[in-house]
């Protein structure tokens, strides 16, 4: 992915037009320090990646990128709801959304056929039955409930969906957490911890779930689909009974994590038009094709042009993470992406409510003692 920017598209952009295109790579896990010091300073990048809430965050230091976005929804099929509700804030588009790093199932197919299931479970209860049976032959499953980045995120907010829970309502000010919706995901999550997991994924974060898959400790997790990837590359024979699959459903649907990847152009700078046109140039379907399919679709694309891609048949297991674009949300869907939001999820208020109820505390007081901490923070809303 960035060597593709690197050796193609960058050296590509600069013959066509003579700008020069200098890419700094930054860890994920710095950028939004980088992004900060960037708007604090007034200099450094003029083009920036930027994911999940920052374009909600920063909206007021980025430039309108209205133009691009309609142009290229309009040229290359349409965008999906989900890369709306991730670039666009107060009415512009802040972010041109690049691909989604969806957070989906992946299972142990030779381990599962030991139980008798060919298909993965349609439902979190199917799923639970089944990982009873494969825990009592030492094949237990792996759900991260620590501080990691995304695999918590990634099945903790579908799961509180799926059972009709919400932390806060579409007005982006109204608690609503303390409900029976909640209860039942929380109690369910308890359960499924209790029944189908390995203990110590209360203290995982992202990378625990993929060194017990290749350590061969765990049937099932959430993950985006890098652990397939990877096996294929180092692990051969995991690779072969390794599958992946949309989330189960609960009693009020099937959800999945919106983990966008966009990019935004810095309103301050002196080249803020250059920018503009280079963040232009990259999106249209010449240079966005083969950068999409130089990822092997890591990044799951946001146009509607990218569906039926021939990316998509070099591994077909890779399928469930495009099906699962129209079911995605950012987390604290169906309210409003706010500072607010982003300090929740920072904090780790859902990931936590969850984990303490795994770790014994009741049902009750892990759902007051979120209600308490996201009224705290959205009393300024």
């Amino acid at each position: 992915f960035d060597e593709y920017m690197q050796k193609t598209l960058a050296p590509a952009y600069e013959k066509e037009t003579g700008v020069k295109v200098v890419y700094e790579l930054t860890s994920v896990g710095s950028l939004p320090t980088r992004i900060s010091t960037i708007t604090e300073t007034g200099s450094g990048a003029d083009v920036t990646m930027i994911f999940l809430l920052y374009p909600f965050l920063f909206a007021d230091k980025l430039m309108d990128v209205s133009d691009i976005a309609e142009d290229i929804g309009k040229k290359q099929g349409g965008w999906y709801d989900a890369a709306k509700e991730a670039g666009i804030v107060n009415g512009q588009w802040k972010a041109v959304p690049h691909s989604n790093i969806g957070q989906l199932m992946n299972w142990r197919t030779d381990w599962f056929k030991e139980v008798g299931v060919t298909k993965f479970p349609d439902t979190w209860e199917e799923l639970y039955e089944v990982g009873k049976k494969l825990k009592a032959k030492d094949h237990p499953f792996g759900f991260e409930l620590g501080h990691g980045f995304g695999d918590n995120h990634g099945w903790i907010y579908p799961l509180l969906w799926s059972y009709g829970g919400r932390e806060v309502e579409p007005d982006g000010k109204t608690v609503v957490i303390d409900s029976d919706e909640t209860a039942r995901a929380v109690d369910f999550a308890r359960k499924f911890f209790k029944d189908t997991m390995l203990d110590d994924v209360l203290g995982w974060t992202d990378v625990s779930n993929n060194k017990a898959w290749f350590a061969e400790q765990i049937s099932c997790t959430n993950n985006a689909e890098s652990i397939l990837w990877l096996a294929k590359r180092d692990f051969p024979d995991i690779a072969k009974v390794t599958d992946q699959a949309m989330n189960p459903q609960g009693p009020k649907g099937r959800f999945h994590l919106l983990n966008c990847i966009g990019h935004s152009v810095f309103n301050f700078g002196p080249q803020k038009q250059e920018a503009h046109d280079f963040l232009h140039w990259v999106m249209e379907e010449k240079q966005l094709g083969g950068w999409y399919a130089s990822a092997d679709t890591y990044y799951q694309p946001f146009l509607h042009a990218y569906d039926n891609a021939p990316m998509w048949d070099v591994e077909p297991r890779n399928k469930p993470y495009r099906d699962a674009m129209g079911s995605a949300h950012l987390p604290g869907w169906p309210a409003p992406p706010t500072r607010q939001l982003a300090e929740v999820v920072a904090k780790y208020v859902t990931v936590d409510m969850f984990a303490k109820a795994c770790a014994g505390a009741s049902t009750k007081e892990v759902i007051k003692n979120a209600e308490a901490q996201l009224k705290e923070i959205y009393r300024t809303a």
